[in-house]
C-alpha cells in the first residue's frame, strides 16, 4: 500500500534511511558544485575508489579491537575514518603525480583510482575469512546500503553536513573569487592554497558521507548530477549552491521513496520473484533523471527550448521568404505564387508551404484571389522592409567589405532576418541612403514602411 511522503519522516524504520540519505545528498551536492566549477568531475570518482582500502582497513581495525555489532557507533567512526584517511592519501598521491612527477591530470586520476581500488579488493578478499562477521560492512560501503541506516548514521551525517555548509558559508567570498578569477583572488590577498586545501578536504568529507548510501561505485554521480542540474538554471554561485542542494535533497528523498514503494509494489505482483530496487542506485537514478530533465527543459539552457527557438526562427524566416516572393510577384511582374510555388520554393515541402500560406492568411499578411495569393497592405509593408534590408546589406558588403557583387546574395539572405531597426538606420546613414543595390535593383525607400 502506498504511503504518504510524511510517513517517511515519522515511521521509526524509514526515518533513518530517508533523512540519512537526504543529508548525504545535501552535503555531496554542495561539494559537487565546487568540483563542477573547478572542472574536476573525475576527482570525486577517483577519491571514492581511493576510499575503499581505508574502509577495508577500518574493518580490520574493528576486528582487531574485537568490536562487535553492538559497538555500532565505534564501527561507523572507524570505517569512515579509515575511508577518509585513504581518500586523503589518494588526493595527496594525485597531487604529487601532477605537480612533482608532471603526470597528466587524467592519467594521475586513473592511476590512483585503479591502484587504490585494486589494493582494497585484494585486502577485502582476505578479510572475508579472518573477520567474516564484519566483512558485510565492506560490501555495504562498496555498493551502498542506505536502507540499513540507523539513527547513529543520521547523527554522523548531520554533523558532517553541517560542517560542510558552515565552511562554504564562512569562506564563500574566497571560494567565489578563486572559482571565477584565480589571479584576481591572489592579487587581493586570498590564500588560494589554503582554500584549495579546504576544498579538497570538503570533497573527501563528501565522499566519506556518500559511500555509505550509494557506494564507492556510484558516488561520483551524486557529486556531479545535482550540480550539473543546478547549472542549467543559474549563473550565480550562491544560487548554484542552493539549487544543487535542493536537487540533492529531492534525490535523497525520492530515491528512498521509489526504492520502498516499487519494491513493495512488485512483491505484491510477483511474491516469488523477490525483486528489489536498492536504495543507493535509486538515489543515483533519480539524480540522473533530474539532471536529464534539467538539460532538456530548463528555461534558458534547455535543449528542448533551444530546438523550439531554432524551429521558430526557421519558421519565421520561411514566412518572410514567402512574403518576399509575393512582393516580387506584385512589384516585379512575376507569375502568381499558385503557378510557381514549387519552382520558387523547391526546398519547402508542399504541405508545409500550404501551412505557411494559411498562417500568413490568418494573421492578415496575405489573401487568396482568383489568380492566387497576394499581399495585403500590412504584408506588403513588412515584405518591403525585408527586401530593403536584403539590398542594403548587399551594398554594405560590396562597398565596405569588398566582396564581389556575385557573392553577396547568400549572405544577405541569411542576415536580412536578424537586422534590427537600429542597425537599419546605421546602414542607411553609413551608405548615404543608396537607391540601387549592386545588381542595379531599386532599394525600397523607408518611407514605404
Amino acid at each position: 500500500m502506498t504511503m504518504s511522503f510524511l510517513h517517511y519522516f515519522t515511521d521509526p524504520v524509514l526515518f533513518a534511511p530517508t533523512v540519512g540519505s537526504m543529508l548525504m545528498c545535501f552535503a555531496a551536492s554542495l561539494v559537487g558544485a565546487l568540483v563542477f566549477l573547478r572542472k574536476q568531475s573525475l576527482l570525486g570518482e577517483a577519491l571514492s575508489h581511493a576510499a575503499y582500502p581505508g574502509v577495508v582497513f577500518g574493518v580490520i581495525i574493528c576486528g582487531f579491537l574485537s568490536f562487535d555489532e553492538k559497538s555500532e557507533l565505534l564501527i561507523a567512526f572507524c570505517i569512515m575514518g579509515g575511508g577518509g584517511a585513504s581518500a586523503l592519501l589518494g588526493l595527496l598521491a594525485i597531487t604529487f603525480l601532477e605537480r612533482k612527477m608532471k603526470v597528466a591530470s587524467d592519467s594521475a586520476l586513473c592511476f590512483v583510482l585503479s591502484s587504490f581500488f585494486g589494493i582494497g579488493l585484494t585486502v577485502a578478499s582476505q578479510v572475508q575469512f579472518s573477520y567474516s562477521t564484519l566483512y558485510q560492512q565492506i560490501q555495504v560501503y562498496l555498493y551502498g546500503q542506505a536502507a540499513t541506516m540507523t539513527d547513529i548514521h543520521v547523527k554522523i551525517y548531520a554533523i558532517l553536513s553541517l560542517g560542510v555548509l558552515l565552511v562554504i558559508i564562512m569562506f564563500y567570498k574566497e571560494i567565489l573569487a578563486i572559482a571565477f578569477d584565480r589571479p584576481f583572488a591572489k592579487g587581493i590577498g586570498v590564500n588560494t592554497r589554503a582554500i584549495d586545501a579546504l576544498t579538497f578536504l570538503l570533497i573527501v568529507a563528501a565522499v566519506v558521507i556518500g559511500i555509505r548510501s550509494v557506494g564507492v561505485v556510484l558516488m561520483s554521480a551524486m557529486l556531479i548530477a545535482p550540480a550539473a542540474s543546478a547549472r542549467q538554471f543559474t549563473n550565480k554561485l550562491s544560487f548554484l549552491f542552493a539549487i544543487a542542494a535542493f536537487f540533492g535533497l529531492l534525490s535523497g528523498f525520492f530515491g528512498n521513496y521509489l526504492s520502498n514503494e516499487l519494491t513493495t509494489y512488485y512483491q505484491m505482483l510477483a511474491p516469488k520473484e523477490q525483486l528489489t530496487f536498492p536504495t543507493g542506485p535509486m538515489i543515483v537514478i533519480v539524480a540522473s533523471l533530474l539532471c536529464l530533465l534539467s538539460l532538456l527543459f530548463s528555461p534558458k539552457r534547455g535543449l528542448i527550448l533551444k530546438v523550439l527557438k531554432v524551429a521558430h526562427f526557421k519558421y519565421r524566416c520561411t514566412c518572410e521568404n514567402v512574403l518576399k516572393a509575393l512582393w516580387r510577384q506584385n512589384h516585379e511582374n512575376i507569375a502568381p505564387l499558385d503557378s510557381q510555388k514549387r519552382k520558387t520554393f523547391p526546398h519547402i515541402l508542399p504541405f508545409y508551404l500550404r501551412f505557411i500560406l494559411w498562417r500568413l492568411k490568418q494573421n492578415g499578411s496575405v489573401q487568396k484571389t482568383a489568380l492566387g495569393y497576394t499581399l495585403t497592405r500590412e504584408g506588403d509593408l513588412f515584405a518591403c522592409r525585408i527586401i530593403r534590408l536584403h539590398r542594403l546589406w548587399e551594398v554594405y558588403l560590396v562597398d565596405y567589405i569588398g566582396i564581389g557583387a556575385e557573392r553577396v546574395h547568400r549572405s544577405a539572405e541569411e542576415i536580412e532576418h536578424i537586422l534590427t531597426p537600429e542597425i537599419e538606420k546605421e546602414l542607411e546613414a553609413l551608405l548615404k541612403s543608396p537607391t540601387y543595390d549592386p545588381h542595379q535593383q531599386p532599394i525600397p525607400r523607408s518611407t514605404l514602411l
